[in-house]
């Protein structure tokens, strides 16, 4: 059935030195806009980082394009199939970090935590002397998080190394890091490393890998994403709801903007209380004079009137180019 679907989501990282960050950035975003790739990919210094989405057929030249680069050789995709483009837009941004961490000093290609396999994994999370660490933010692993996991009270991972300071009596314990698909747990491990931890691992490809490869079992809840599905289920063979509704406290896993877009929350709320509060997350939300209409999913979609896949392109798009652009601007965004 998942084969049958025209569309792929792909997830992806790869540490790796680019001597012309912007230079590069400018090759990959026209790349990515001549072959309909859209998403959210940032280059740095340090390497890559992106989520996309396109035909089937678009992805797998997205592929070996970056497989093509020796510099990317190893990058390793997740690849999950899709009715749908999963972004309206593309977005090929220039960062200092490939992931916000503050940690901007370890290079993750000299030394990290050892690398798990799924099932690897699986078989060592369960002993005695092992601590399984979330490096997650909250509203992730608040939707979902893996049976008996050490989670972080932080709201952004460049927070993480502080919150590392409490974690020093578990130094004498097999770590295990896990995080969506890796790259976080990339620094985090290596932090760790760092800070005299001396058994640390990390979950290779993270929790979406887990999923496909391991069938999720003892991932409880969903995995939040960074694109328009925002939630994906993991497990396959145990699943549970951990996450609660934020307004009656009922178990729910449906993820919901909050309709006032001053607040713009990211949380759980169950249907019923959905409808009740017209997507609000408090009466005050409710109450606010710019609240957006709710429609009973509680995404909002930006609109996309007007815009234009070349924008950020130093160089000018061609004749072609434009009467491309042009005569796919008469079709709605999937």
């Amino acid at each position: 059935m998942e084969q049958n679907k025209d569309y792929q989501i792909l997830l992806y990282y790869c540490y790796a030195k680019i001597d012309n960050p912007e230079e590069y950035r400018e090759q990959h975003h026209l790349f990515c806009v001549e072959n309909n790739i859209r998403g959210r990919i940032i280059i740095s210094d340090e390497g890559l980082n992106g989520t996309v989405s396109g035909l089937r057929e678009d992805c797998q030249k997205y592929m070996d394009y970056i497989h093509a680069d020796p510099r990317f050789a190893k990058t390793e995709f997740k690849i999950d199939s899709h009715e749908a483009h999963a972004f309206t837009k593309i977005h090929v941004r220039y960062k200092p970090e490939i992931v916000h961490s503050s940690l901007r000093h370890l290079d993750p290609n000299v030394k990290t935590g050892k690398h798990l396999e799924p099932e690897e994994f699986k078989k060592l999370k369960d002993q005695e002397d092992v601590v399984i660490l979330d490096v997650r933010s909250n509203y992730e692993h608040e939707l979902g998080r893996f049976k008996n996991a050490l989670t972080l009270d932080i709201d952004n991972f460049r927070d993480f190394p502080e919150k590392v300071k409490e974690l020093e009596h578990l130094k004498n314990k097999k770590v295990l890091t896990y995080c969506t698909g890796g790259i976080k747990c990339e620094k985090a491990s290596a932090f760790l490393l760092e800070q005299g931890f001396e058994d640390v691992y990390q979950l290779h490809g993270g929790i979406i890998k887990y999923g496909m490869e391991a069938g999720g079992e003892d991932f409880e809840g969903k995995c939040y994403v960074f694109d328009n599905r925002i939630a994906v289920e993991v497990n396959k063979v145990n699943p549970t709801i951990v996450s609660r509704c934020h307004i009656c406290d009922t178990p729910s896993d449906r993820m919901v903007n909050c309709a006032n877009p001053t607040c713009n929350i990211h949380v759980p709320i169950c249907e019923k209380c959905g409808w009740e509060m017209e997507g609000a997350c408090s009466i005050e939300c409710k109450e606010n004079p710019e609240k957006r209409p709710y429609d009973g999913t509680g995404y909002y979609q930006k609109k996309t009137n007007g815009y234009n896949p070349y924008k950020g392109l130093q160089r000018k798009p061609n004749k072609e180019q434009i009467q491309k652009l042009h005569g796919e601007s008469n079709h709605s965004c999937v």
